[in-house]
């Protein structure tokens, strides 16, 4: 029978704030350098696809300078999103489905299903497939195709080196952050993007090397990609200084941002189900999504494309590479009203459609129309402020990252003195969609395969949970080398409350473990009753400590083929006080899981101060000394 490994040192000395490897943290973080690289250049070569496309069917020339799609074919300009479509129908059909959407849930379902695994086509399909759907019109924003495609990349460049399923995840998600940092020069906007949709985690092993990719491609952005410059993408004055009235504003703007997300995810999958039903092959459904929005265009024309020029007219900022975009727009509230419902509409229709193209800057375009007509119903602050708040609730509302949808708005415009109306609205937004819906118009997509998505992060009960709380402090220990017979004679403590013996090797350390009920069975089946125990008993998986998370405990308990693990005196590791099984686990959670379910009163209204009554931890006895359960 094998014998235990050494107890380790306990306490202050080795458990830590965090579980990561420092050296493999600094590997992926070096590793996560380079995606960033490969992110930025990609991001550009994006922008630059979506220029040439857009020049050669709007205008019939070969160019990659960014300009607006335009009706300069009159009413057969209908046939440009309608071409789009079908070649991005095409695309799919024959190259890969997993271009169809908008981007994230695609990423999701990669970290969630397939271990964070890619298909390397994806990372020249799913940018040139995005790049023809905007190019011709579409109602999209380049940021959810480029964190496909950076994330693609990620997941490729780890899949050539030896990496676990978790460090290939970090990388995947390095690229995507990468892609949106580089897009919209927004770094720290994307790595919370990562941790709120894509990460599922708030580690360093992780947080790191994300940030690390992200910093990386926006500095590189800055000369690659021409509408960034050195600045925000939208330079706007600073707003007025926060007022209780400003506030209240806030609240309402995000009230109604919070209905007005609900609505446009209700949307997208009612027009999503629509064409499900239609009697045709998924691949014609992009081109017929195209017939509509070639008709939302002729109707308005700034609801094609990307749309960064018509948000920046909006907004009244000083960007001139994006103003050039919408030369000479006179933002009057007809024209609002008419842009707000033609690009809800078209866009929800060709999301539905399952064309390929991203959701943040339609989004940002719609949250900031719905916000300029606030501004004119708002006595006070500012038309600019009433955009820039309404635009980042409606973001962070619709993809429920509220936090995302605050620095994005900030690192656009870095306009600081709007970040407390910024929290304000997005959180009201969030908590509308929380109430309205079950699931976001990220997470709705995937679940319609089939997977489950977890939006709220805590840390793991089993780190919080000591082995204190849950051991077996009955516990009775006879020398390894004792007969079943005399084993089954010892009692060091009385049977009701000891569940087991641990045996201990000639040295004096624990050694194995075994029920005493597996004795008596051993003996009822005809076995000697003169065998060694030893040669009986399971073996033990490590120690643990009193004070040791339960996470450490599981920990040897997975790693072995052991059954139980023994608690000993971190200053006598041959004193056993007690032990787990692996029903402790369970027994931790259960704990832990009380925390959120047992409700009482510390306070006596007549003014006493009432002390919980203690109570046993679900495993039986609760061990001297330790505290009770929290309710």
């Amino acid at each position: 029978m094998a014998t235990a490994p050494e107890p380790v040192r306990s306490g202050a000395e080795r458990l830590g704030d965090f579980t990561t490897s420092d050296r493999r943290m600094v590997t992926i973080a070096l590793l996560a350098v380079v995606v960033g690289v490969l992110g930025a250049l990609v991001a550009a070569a994006l922008y630059d696809l979506i220029g040439f496309f857009t020049n050669l069917f709007y205008f019939g020339r070969l160019s990659v300078a960014a300009v607006p799609p335009a009706n300069t074919w009159g009413t057969l300009s209908i046939a440009v999103p309608v071409a789009g479509g079908l070649l991005v129908g095409l695309m799919a059909r024959f190259g890969s489905e997993r271009i169809r959407g908008h981007g994230i849930p695609e990423a999701l379902e990669a970290i969630l299903i397939d271990r964070s695994k890619i298909q390397p086509k994806l990372t020249v399909l799913k940018p040139v497939s995005s790049a023809v759907s905007i190019g011709t019109g579409g109602p999209f924003g380049a940021e959810g195709p480029i964190i496909m495609t950076g994330g693609a990349l990620g997941s490729l460049f780890g899949q050539t080196l030896r990496l676990s399923a978790s460090e290939r995840k970090t990388l995947l998600v390095a690229g995507a952050a990468a892609g949106m940092s580089a897009i919209f020069n927004t770094p720290v906007a994307a790595v919370l993007l990562a941790v709120e949709l894509l990460l599922f985690e708030w580690r360093p092993r992780s947080l790191i090397p994300v940030g690390a990719a992200s910093a990386t491609a926006a500095f590189l952005s800055w000369y690659l990609v021409p509408a960034h410059g050195f600045g925000p993408l939208f330079p706007i004055p600073l707003s007025p200084y926060p007022t209780g009235w400003i506030l209240a504003g806030a609240l309402l703007v995000g009230l109604v941002a919070g209905v007005f997300s609900t609505a446009l995810t209700a949307a997208v999958y009612f027009f999503e189900d629509a064409f499900r039903r239609l009697p045709i092959h998924w691949m014609w459904w992009p081109a017929i999504g195209g017939v509509v929005v070639g008709i939302g265009g002729l109707i308005a024309v700034q609801s094609l494309g990307v749309g960064y020029g018509t948000i920046c007219a909006m907004m009244g900022c000083s960007n001139g590479q994006l103003t050039r975009l919408a030369p000479a727009l006179e933002v009057t509230v007809v024209f609002v009203v008419t842009l707000l419902v033609v690009k809800a509409l078209i866009w929800s229709i060709a999301l539905g459609s399952g064309t390929s193209g991203g959701v943040l800057a339609p989004l940002l375009i719609m949250g900031g129309a719905l916000g300029l007509l606030e501004a004119h119903l708002l006595p006070f602050g500012s038309v600019p402020l009433w955009v820039l708040v309404s635009m980042s609730a409606t973001l962070g509302g619709t993809m429920r990252s509220p936090f995302t949808g605050v620095v994005f708005a900030l690192e656009l415009t870095h306009d600081v003195t709007a970040l407390l109306p910024l929290l304000v609205a997005g959180l009201v937004a969030e908590g509308v969609t929380v109430i309205t819906m079950k699931r976001s118009i990220l997470t709705e997509k995937v679940a319609r395969r089939g997977v489950h998505v977890a939006r709220e992060y805590s840390a793991d009960p089993l780190e919080q949970v000591p082995v204190r709380a849950v051991m077996h402090t009955g516990v009775a220990t006879v020398p390894a080398d004792l007969t079943v017979e005399e084993a089954l004679r010892s009692a060091d403590v009385p049977r009701e409350r000891e569940i087991g013996l641990v045996l201990l090797s000639d040295a004096g350390r624990p050694s194995g473990f075994i029920a005493r009920g597996d004795l008596r069975r051993f003996l009822e089946e005809g076995g000697r009753a003169s065998t060694p125990v030893r040669e009986l008993g399971r073996p033990l998986a490590g120690s643990v400590t009193p004070g040791d998370p339960m996470r450490r405990a599981a920990e040897r308990l997975g790693a072995g083929d052991g059954n139980a693990i023994p608690v000993v005196d971190p200053d006598e590791p041959t004193q056993v006080v007690g032990y787990l099984t692996r029903d402790s686990l369970l027994d931790a959670r259960v704990l832990h899981q009380r925390l959120d379910q047992d409700r009482e009163r510390p306070i006596d209204l007549a003014g006493g101060l009432r002390r919980p009554p203690a109570r046993p931890p679900p495993s039986g006895e609760e061990p001297p000394g330790s505290p009770p359960p929290s309710p």
